[in-house]
Parts: C-alpha cells; structure tokens; sequence
C-alpha cells in the first residue's frame, strides 16, 4: 500500500513525528520556506493589485523535486507546518511550488509534538486557511515595499547597506528616544533617614539586642511625607532625631496572598530568558524550536519536550491542567493545589498566533529526569518553562507582613516623628515551591516588639539620593515595550533586535541597548520623511488591520493600498528634500600597513571590515580579526576566529593562506600538561588535546588544580 506522506520544515520535527507515526507513514521536511520574493528586485507589481512575484530558491529546488516526486508515491498528503499564519502560508507555498492543486492534500495543526496531539491532528484535516495566508503575504508585501523603497534611499543618502524595515524602524525610534530621554534628564537631590534601633536594655547582658532599622516617615500624627531635598535640611533632622527618645507605637500584621504568573507567551519568555538566563530574544527562540520540535532522549527517542514558542495565549488544554494537578498532588500534597483548576485568559490585539501557551508537552516530565540528555543551555530554558507551568497550576503563596509604627519624641524641636519597620514571612510557600519571582519572599525579620515598649537608638543613618532618568532598554524590557504598543508579533522580536544591531544601528552596552550615530541619523531622517512608519500608533494600527485580514474580516489588496498611495507620494518628496549626510567613521586604532594612514571600521554585506582612511588613493582593506591569544603551532601567527562560506565559525591562522592550520572548536589559551599542544573546548567542563587527545576538567585547570592537569574526564 502507498504511505501517506506528512511534510513539515525541519529535519527535527520530520525525526520526532517520524517516530510517532511509524512505517505507515512518509516524512518530509521542507527545510523552512520553499518560496519567497525575489532579492533582486522588487518583486511585487503594484499597479495590478499588488501582486508578488514568488521565486524557488536555488537552493530549494532538490527539495521541491524529491517532495513532488513523494507527493505522487503518496495516497494522502498532510501539511503539518506551524500552526501559525507563517505556517500557513508555507503550506500554501508548499502546494503552489511542488504543483499539489488537484492532489489529495490536507492541512493539519497541532500545538505539540506528541504522539496524542499528532494522531488527533490526522483526524481533523481541513484545507489551508486562506485568511491567514493572505494575511502572512499582507505583511510580507508591506514589509517589501518599505524596505525596497526607503533602503535605497538611505544608501544614496546616508551609507550603502542600510535597511529600514517597517517594525526595526519604530523600534529603533524607541532607543533613540530613550536615549533622548536619559540626555535631557535633570536629576533632583532627595535625602532618606534609616535610624538603626535595639530593644531596651533593661540589664547587663552578655549578648547584645537584635537591632533593626526604622525609616523616617514624616511628623506624627499626620498624613505628612518628609520630602528631604537637601543636606542641611537631612542634618537638621538627625540633630533633633539623636536626642528623641523612641519607643513603639503600633504593631500590624496581615497576610498577604500571592498568585502565580501565567505560563508563558513568547513574549514573557523572551523577557524572562533575559532577566533569569540572560540570553537575546534569538538565542530564546532558537532553543526553544530545538525544545518544541523534538530532542532524543535515550531510549525513548526524539521527543518534543515543550508545546509550540511562538504564541500570545496564556491558555492551557484541560488535559494539561489535570495532568498538572495530579503531579503537584503526588509531588507536594494535596494542600498545594487550589481547589479548581485556573484558567488563564489574556486580551491580546493579536489572535493569529497558536491557541496555547508555551509549558511542557508532559508536567511529569521533570528537568531532572531529561537533563542528561540536554545541553546546558537547553536545559535551563527547559527549566524555566517547566517551573513556570507547573507553578501556575499551583495554590496561592501565603505571606505573613508585619509593620511597626515607631514615635520618637522629646526632641529639643518639639516636633514627634514617625519611623516605621515592616518584614515578611512566608507562612505557606504554594507555587513559590517551584517558581519564585525575585519581589516575592521574605523580608529581615523583626525582633519581639511590643506597643508601647521603649527603643534604644544606636546610630542615625542619613542617605543622599538623585533622582534617576529612565533606564535604557535590556533585550526583555524592549520586547515588553513593542508588546504594549502593540508593535510587532511574537514571531518579529527576535528578528527586530538583531537587525537593529547588525546594521549598527544600536549596540550593547552593558546588556542595554544605546544608539549609534548612525542608528541616530537613520532614525531622525526616518521620523522627518515618514513620520507614519516611525509612529507608534500608525504601527499598531497596522498589525491591528493584519489581524482583521486574518479573522476574514478585511481584504488584503485594498488594506495595502490604502497604505501605499500617500507612501509612495512621500517617498519622491524625500528623495527629492533629503541631502547627502557625512556619517562620522569609526575609529579602529589600527594603521594602514600599506601607506601607514588611520583604519576605520566600515560596514559592509558580510560584517564590519577595517578600510584605509586613504581611499581613493589607497584601497586597502583587511577582516577585523577576533584574537583566541593562542599562537599557530605551524608558523607562530595568532589563531582568530573566521566564518566559512556557511557562515560557520571556525578558528584559523591569521597568516591564510601562507599557513593553513584550522580548527573548528575554540582553543584555549592553557597548553596541554602533557605534550604542550593546544587545547580545545570539548563539551561544558572538559577540554582536549588536539595532539595527544588527553581530556581534562577545564573548571579544575583554570583554578590551577595540578590534580586535573593529570586526570582522565
């Protein structure tokens, strides 16, 4: 009998599913996009209704071939791409470029690889969602017509190479106000007063009281706020403060109940990886396909660990629910678990993205148990979304807050103050068991106090402060901000965030993300000339009508024409308003080895590259090397790290092509203890010998431990 035939985008995903479904059944993957616009050109005819002319790749057409000639073999072809709008409109490519229509093809959706969710998905085929497609190519064709037509613009204008993509471009208005912002700032002087207390002593003691500190407040008695703006005024107060004599007023306490965050959206876990992990918004995700499309886990095979990472539900399937009940009763007790399942909803302005949030394809499969399994980094994210899912299934966290009102009166001013102390304790941890938030917890708890029982005051502790400006935007912070405003989709952040520092709009500085000049200029000219592209709302809205096409709601064609006719009027104005801007280079600290002039740092189609300040005269340019500060064992030139033609990293000798020495993993700059050859990373903790292939511990060695330098991983 012919096999039916599954086709899906990835080798990975095409391995899991493989698994589950058996020898009954074919799998193919497309390897991502099979169609797309044409890079050359344009490629959309707008005067006949904005029609795109899609292209096959060279590189894809050995795959449309083998996936047609499957097509044929097969008594039944599904389409199990993402079950997005890209998912959609890959389906729908799939059919147009490997000539499908007429054949028996059917689309199918589901939101984790598993053998329940797969088996459930060929049992309710339907036909590709038009809606969605046209709503994927809605974007895809907006998106072109920007980028092809302010980037030249830009390249005559400002610098070749330059890109203005329609949701980049807000975003990168976005750290150029902040930045703005942090400039203009004027920072305010404000003083805070800590006094440092202890229980009475009413006799000698061997041990000295538990002391505590008590912040001032404002005048007893009143609903007053001390606004401290200076150090005469902060003296003043600690001089009528030191001979006060303190004792306490009124003691509360209350508890306080803490409920658990949600699963993840792409969103939050984009923001969350950030804060906890510290990996980009691109390194999340690329993890999390790794997680979602399946991973081998010893006998079990390749299994999908977590659901679908590109999402804006917060919802969680009923049977995941109970599952998760059941766990965190066996695994903490019945009293951890609330009385009825909770359900997460969210407003959301988009709605095309998968219908649930990102957790685990099984509660009981615990981080532990797959760990060995998983690369550190792996791991760790898979941590993460585990903890987060079981513990928003979890019961309540109960905390016990404590407040202590403090007097000090008999001061020689006459006037009485009101200090106060507060602490917390948690009485009953709930979720926090498993997911903790860094606000939640506990507070320096208090010693025994009474009302009415006398303090002693051992030290008053005055504090200058300044007012602070807006903090620049962290890789989580920003995503955050393009949620709120609605700019962009799940799906773009991770996209955003590196486009914007490839073309050296913005870089990093200290993990927040600060303007260039060139990111500034760009920006500038951007919100001058095309005011609507930069603006919040205006992008909002657009993701908003894309969301209409999606529900069926609006037509494609007349949406982007309504964008495209005052577009284009704007884009002639500019090019004829706008003139040439001098960009200032950046300095390398590095001399031309040719006439001995100053290198700059120049951006071009493969990365930055140092140029001679020289030019015309002088046309030299050289790669920028990254230096390892290990030395070539063939010639003694310094190892760098270089791309291959794939755009693999590897490490080479700096003196190619006189000397030819690679390696692909990273040397590091201990030599081998036994032969002094050199060293590369061999996994997290180990490291190898490229001579004699002896393994060490690297943590171990670089502490200088002679024990590791002679022992075997």
């Amino acid at each position: 009998m012919a096999k039916e035939l599954v086709i899906v985008e990835s080798p990975a995903k095409a391995r899991t599913i493989g698994r589950i479904l058996g020898s009954n059944y074919d799998v193919k993957a497309s390897i991502g996009h099979v169609r797309d616009l044409p890079r050359s050109q344009l490629g959309v005819d707008v005067e006949r209704g904005f029609r795109p002319k899609y292209v096959i790749p060279k590189g894809k057409r050995e795959v449309i071939q083998e996936l047609k000639q499957a097509a044929k073999k097969a008594s039944k072809v599904y389409l199990a791409t993402d079950p997005d709008r890209e998912g959609e409109a890959i389906s729908w490519h799939l059919v147009q470029a490997a000539e499908l229509e007429g054949a028996p093809v059917q689309r199918i959706v589901f939101h984790e690889i598993t053998k329940e969710a797969v088996e459930k998905a060929l049992r309710q085929p339907r036909e590709i969602d038009m809606h969605l497609v046209n709503a994927q190519q809605a974007r895809r064709i907006l998106d072109r017509l920007v980028g092809y037509k302010i980037s030249p613009l830009l390249w005559r204008k400002v610098r070749r190479g330059l890109s203005a993509g329609r949701v980049q471009s807000a975003a990168l208005k976005m750290i150029v106000d902040r930045e703005r912002e942090i400039q203009s700032f004027v920072p305010i002087e404000y003083w805070s007063i800590e006094a440092e207390l202890a229980k009475k002593a009413l006799a000698p003691k061997t041990q000295k009281a538990p002391s505590f500190k008590a912040a001032l407040i404002g005048p007893l008695g009143k609903r007053q706020k001390f606004n401290i703006a200076s150090e005469e005024e902060a003296h003043r107060l600690v001089s009528d403060l030191e001979k006060a004599s303190y004792a306490v007023s009124d003691i509360r306490s209350k508890d306080l109940s803490r409920r658990p965050a949600p699963p993840f959206t792409t969103s939050t876990l984009q923001q969350e990886a950030w804060r906890r992990l510290h990996y980009t918004a691109k390194r999340t995700m690329a993890i999390a396909q790794q997680l979602y499309e399946g991973l081998p886990l010893g006998d079990e095979g390749p299994v999908g660990l977590i659901t679908y990472m590109r999402t804006d539900s917060v919802a969680i399937a009923t049977s995941a629910r109970t599952e998760a009940r059941a766990y965190i009763a066996q695994k903490y007790g019945a009293e951890y678990i609330p009385p009825s399942p909770r359900l997460y909803t969210k407003k959301s302005k988009g709605a095309q993205e998968a219908h649930e949030a990102i957790r685990p394809t099984s509660a009981r499969r615990e981080p532990a148990h797959v760990k060995a399994y998983l690369t550190p980094e792996q791991f760790r994210l898979y941590d993460l979304i585990w903890r987060r899912m079981v513990a928003s299934q979890m019961a309540n966290a109960t905390l016990e807050t404590t407040t202590v009102d403090i007097e000090a009166r008999q001061t020689p001013s006459g006037i009485n103050y009101l200090l106060r102390a507060s602490s917390s304790k948690v009485k009953f941890p709930g979720f926090l068991a498993v997911y903790s938030e860094e606000t939640e917890g506990e507070k320096r708890p208090l010693p025994p106090l009474s009302p009415g029982e006398p303090l002693d005051l051992l030290q008053l502790l005055p504090e200058q402060h300044f007012t602070q400006p807006p903090p620049r935007y962290t890789e989580g912070t920003l995503v955050k901000a393009l949620e709120e405003k609605g700019i962009g989709r799940p799906s773009t952040y991770a996209t955003i965030l590196s486009t914007i520092q490839e073309r050296r709009y913005v870089e990093k500085a200290d993990g927040k993300f600060a303007p260039l000049e060139l990111g500034i200029i760009v920006s500038d000219l951007l919100a001058q000339y095309f005011a609507d592209i930069v603006d919040y709302d205006f992008t909002a809205q657009m993701e908003e009508e894309l969301d209409e096409i999606a529900r069926g709601e609006r037509e494609w064609v007349p949406v982007l024409r309504q964008f495209y006719t005052p577009f284009q009027q704007k884009v002639e104005e500019a090019s004829a308003q706008i003139e040439k801007v001098k960009v200032t280079e950046e300095p390398s600290g590095e001399i031309c080895e040719k006439c001995g002039k100053p290198m700059v740092v120049k951006l071009g189609r493969y990365g930055k590259f140092l140029a001679c300040t020289g030019y015309p005269d002088c046309k030299n340019t050289r790669p920028i090397l990254i230096k390892t500060g290990v030395k070539c064992p063939r010639c003694g030139g310094e190892i760098v790290e270089k791309r291959s033609k794939r755009r693999r990293l590897f490490y080479g000798c700096a003196n190619y092509p006189k000397c030819d020495f690679t390696l692909w993993e990273r040397p590091l700059p201990q030599p081998c203890p036994d032969c002094g050859g050199i060293l590369t990373a061999n996994g997290k903790n180990a490291a190898k010998c490229t001579e004699c292939g002896h393994k060490i511990d690297v943590a171990s060695f670089r502490e200088g431990s002679e024990e590791a330098l002679t022992s075997k991983v």
